[in-house]
């Protein structure tokens, strides 16, 4: 089973991926980003923009997901923003084609909301105390100037499963999206200082340098 959880930029999307890895045994995840990356090191930056309109990005997505799938016994995480529908369907509707359990989510909230977690992604906490609370929203203007094209084509019918995720926090997102797809998550043996920790060191690993 493929659980592809869509979402705006800032919308939890990495943070749920990885609290469902760590309570299904035997997942993994598989961030089609990395993709991305690659295609974007291959080309000169005058040459770059938004690699999931390059063909390229869309195959390999695809040929890699359905490899895992295919070979990999436990659940697939893919914790990915799209929002075009041709997109989607070259991804997520190819592999539903090919015969594969996929499920789709996005993760929707209030813009205040993901405004809200933007300032708190990654070094968020300390570049507010050094430089004010809205610093890191400087250095998240890519999703912030995205935000509201994500919200308006994510609530879309073909964009469903819809989460709104606004009173929820990460463990009962994942818990609602493992609900729905019949997968059954581990105990949650986390505290609350356990779990900032954890979440912490998530968003500190995907911080985006290039």
């Amino acid at each position: 089973m493929l659980l592809w959880i869509n979402g705006p930029f800032g919308g939890g999307k990495t943070q749920v991926s990885h609290e469902l890895r760590r309570r299904l045994p035997g997942s993994v995840i598989c961030d089609p980003e990395e993709v991305g990356f690659g295609l974007h090191r291959m080309t000169p930056k005058p040459l770059r923009g938004d690699f999931q309109d390059l063909p390229a990005w869309r195959q390999g997505v695809y040929e890699v997901l359905d490899l895992v799938l295919t070979r990999h016994r436990g659940p697939v995480i893919v914790p990915m923003t799209v929002t075009e529908p041709g997109h989607l369907a070259e991804t997520v509707g190819r592999l539903r084609e090919r015969g594969h359990d996929v499920r789709h989510f996005a993760l929707l909230a209030e813009r205040e909301e993901v405004l809200r977690r933007l300032r708190e992604r990654g070094f968020g906490h300390a570049v507010q105390l050094v430089a004010g609370k809205d610093a890191p929203l400087r250095r998240e203007s890519f999703a912030v100037s995205r935000l509201d094209h994500c919200l308006e084509r994510l609530s879309g019918a073909e964009f469903g499963e819809h989460v709104r995720t606004d009173r929820l926090d990460v463990a009962g997102v994942a818990e609602h999206l493992a609900a729905s797809a019949g997968l059954t998550l581990a105990p949650n043996t986390d505290g609350p200082l356990r779990g900032r920790l954890r979440r912490a060191a998530v968003g500190a690993r995907h911080i985006r340098f290039i």
